[in-house]
């Protein structure tokens, strides 16, 4: 069967799915509600008002959440905080810390529960419900790429950690983020950030458009960046969102959202360097090895919803390429040096629907929702290549790939007294692959089908205390590439194949306290096994099955905001990871953290002054499996001031406040320098930007 013909035959099977999940549902309701994880947006106040702060830690969740650990955070929370990177989003999550190991246009690393998600892996992220992880990408599977988010456009960030929910599938184990963006901005701005060595000019508005709205924003970084090596950043970001209601007849009213995201980025990248390097005088701390690595990435998303009060389809298209130049070994090959060239070229498209309803089943109140999702992955190229200095010398790997995925998911709440309810939920994960690859051997076709079960207990002991326990099974899919890979593309060895799926085991328990608007407090405690984790590894084309994992810990994040002109917000995490057939002594999984906190005051003492302070703790871990070698500690701390005006508001921020000379991230492994002779094992690191002054500057109208 030809690739074309196995994607029609999938693909409509996948529609079939989906129109038969719809059918069993009940007809489609006459309201506009759009439900958030904090409850209905209508019932929460409008953000961006002048005399009204709104923090969506403060959204009541006692009688609405399934667990401890979900959450919405919103509106001040991520208008009044000063980031360098627009991945720092992740960071309103508790618990979740975001990195980097190449600077420039490079998915940044994640930090969740014991995990070192790599660029994506276990986190599944999503912009306005599309997602935003890809599939069998060449660098790592579930790479996800959050270099394009203008923080300016996110209203609010709903987060869900762990695997008990069933809507949550592939790359999720750990948890998943929705970014929302505004369909109307608080206000409408042209904005210039600059500091000592890169700038950002952007641009925004929101206008009446016929029956709906039209939000237009547009932004360009550009500058060499803090490193000795010149960054050459070239990034162009376009968003387009246009909503309004639309009366479907007999289907009731809804509303239409149309999105469209452009964006483009070419970059040269200083990588983790030896830390032999920086000892004995070679290169400084913010040096390189070399300087040709960086890339070029190019991303393209459409996007057409409609949402009623008790459903919603979304369908989206997405055009993405990426040629990434890294060498993490240096002159292992003395010759030609070790740099290699990943390179996608990857179109996909899906679509995606959910139902839900109230009823009565057998005198007990009952909500129950059912979805589905398909979606399919076409990489003309999936490539990994020898290069020196950006020139090609060889091909390791040169593969064209097909993907689809389809799944049906749904959850039955039952209210069994008025304190006491239960969440039972399963969802089905089919995914198809096919191979076509420069070695013959490693050519072939793949699929499975993925069970995951899902239940959540909660219990409301006060009106301002409730309890919730948890399990579920999750998974994360292995690259394709990997599946059906028989044949070390470099030495010619057979190697094992890794397995389709890599399924996880959970659970949880928590509580949330609410005892007035102006405090909240969360706590969890959490377990999570792996069979294996299984990853492909894009850096030398095989795959490389690790032995079960089992992580287990907890979690605690507290909000308060005392008066309307100050709010503190503080979280804690502590993770345990280990190999769990391992012997003692040896179980350790590198690059695990143990321990992350942040802690943040924002202060808006009036006259339009508003001011914040955070604290960001990356604890240290294990960077080989027998604890001999680890990573020290992080600490950062950010700040930022700023003064409105009216029509004009001028701030400034801080970052690394205190010039800390810490590692953003850290490794253990061989390189080889030009005049040494074998490699040495050696601490790679790249290291925090230090300290920066952003001058802010803004024009409103």
């Amino acid at each position: 069967m030809t690739r074309l013909s196995r994607l029609l035959t999938h693909g409509t099977s996948a529609l079939a799915l989906m129109a038969v999940s719809c059918a069993l549902s009940p007809a489609f309701a006459q309201q506009i509600q759009a439900v958030t994880a904090s409850g209905p947006v209508e019932d929460q106040p409008p953000a961006g008002g002048d005399t009204v702060t709104i923090y969506g830690r403060a959204f009541e969740q006692i009688g609405e959440a399934q667990s401890a650990s979900e959450g919405v955070v919103g509106y001040a929370d991520l208008a009044i905080r000063p980031i360098s990177r627009a991945a720092e989003l992740v960071e309103v999550i508790p618990g979740m810390i975001a990195t980097e190991h190449s600077s420039g246009g490079k998915a940044n690393q994640y930090f969740m529960r014991g995990f070192n998600l790599d660029h994506g892996t276990d986190f599944g992220g999503f912009i306005d419900g599309v997602p935003i992880n890809q599939r069998s990408h060449p660098h790592m599977s579930g790479y996800l790429d959050l270099n394009f988010l203008m923080a300016e456009l996110v209203e609010r960030v709903e987060f869900r950690k762990g695997v008990q929910y069933a809507e949550n599938g592939d790359y999720t184990a750990a948890g998943s983020a929705n970014f929302v963006l505004y369909d109307r901005l608080p206000e409408n701005y042209v904005k210039a950030r600059v500091d000592a060595d890169e700038y950002t000019l952007s641009a925004a508005g929101s206008w009446d458009l016929g029956d709906g709205t039209l939000l237009a924003a547009a932004s360009h970084e550009g500058g060499d960046g803090p490193f000795d090596l010149p960054a050459d950043l070239d990034k162009t970001t376009i968003y387009l969102k246009y909503s309004q209601p639309v009366s479907l007849g007999a289907m009731g009213e809804a509303r239409l959202r149309l999105g469209f995201i452009g964006y483009q980025n070419d970059w040269t990248a200083s990588d983790q360097i030896p830390l032999r390097a920086v000892d004995n005088g070679t290169i400084t701390r913010y040096g390189f090895i070399d300087p040709t690595n960086g890339g070029k990435s190019r991303r393209y998303i459409a996007s057409a919803g409609l949402d009623w009060d008790d459903a919603s389809v979304l369908a989206y298209v997405q055009k993405s390429e990426l040629n990434l130049f890294h060498n993490f070994t240096y002159f292992i090959d003395p010759l030609l040096g070790d740099q290699v060239e990943q390179v996608e070229d990857r179109t996909a498209a899906g679509l995606r629907a959910k139902l839900e309803h109230e009823f009565n089943l057998f005198g007990v109140k009952a909500e129950g929702r059912i979805g589905a999702d398909t979606h399919f992955d076409w990489l003309d190229e999936t490539g990994l290549y020898r290069t020196t200095a950006r020139v090609r010398t060889s091909a390791i790997a040169r593969d064209k790939v097909d993907v689809m995925s389809a799944d049906v998911w749904g959850d039955v709440t039952l209210q069994w007294t008025d304190r006491f309810r239960t969440t039972i939920g399963l969802r089905a994960d089919y995914i198809d692959g096919d191979v076509e690859g420069l070695v013959s051997a490693n050519a072939g076709s793949e699929n499975g089908v993925q069970w995951s079960p899902k239940f959540n207990a909660a219990f409301t002991l006060t009106d301002d205390l409730e309890v919730y326990a948890g399990y579920g099974v999750g998974f994360h899919s292995n690259n394709i590439v990997g599946v059906v890979q028989t044949q070390d593309p470099v030495t010619g060895d057979p190697v094992e194949p890794a397995t389709l799926f890599a399924e996880s085991r959970g659970g949880e328990a928590g509580l949330r306290w609410e005892p007035d608007s102006t405090f909240n407090l969360s706590a969890a405690v959490f377990t999570l096994d792996f069979d294996s984790e299984l990853i492909y590894v894009g850096d030398a084309g095989v795959s490389e099955p690790s032995d079960p994992t089992r992580r287990h810990g907890m979690e605690v994040a507290a909000f308060w905001n005392p008066f309307e002109w100050l709010a503190f917000d503080a979280s804690y995490a502590y993770s345990r990871s280990r190999f769990k057939d391992a012997p003692s002594g040896l179980d350790r999984i590198p690059n695990t953290v143990e321990g992350v906190a942040a802690a943040g005051v924002t202060w808006l003492p009036g006259d339009g002054w508003e001011a914040s302070v955070r604290v960001r703790y990356l604890g240290p871990g294990p960077l080989i499996e027998d604890n001999s070698v680890r990573a020290p500690s992080t600490t950062l701390v950010n700040a930022g001031i700023s003064k409105d005006f009216g029509q004009f508001e001028v701030g400034l921020d801080i970052l690394n406040l205190f010039d800390a000379k810490d590692y953003d991230m850290v490794y253990f492994y061989e390189s080889q320098l030009a005049g040494e002779a074998p490699p040495v094992e050696d601490i790679h690191f790249h290291p925090v930007h230090p300290q920066t002054f952003v001058v802010n500057l803004k024009a409103k109208y």
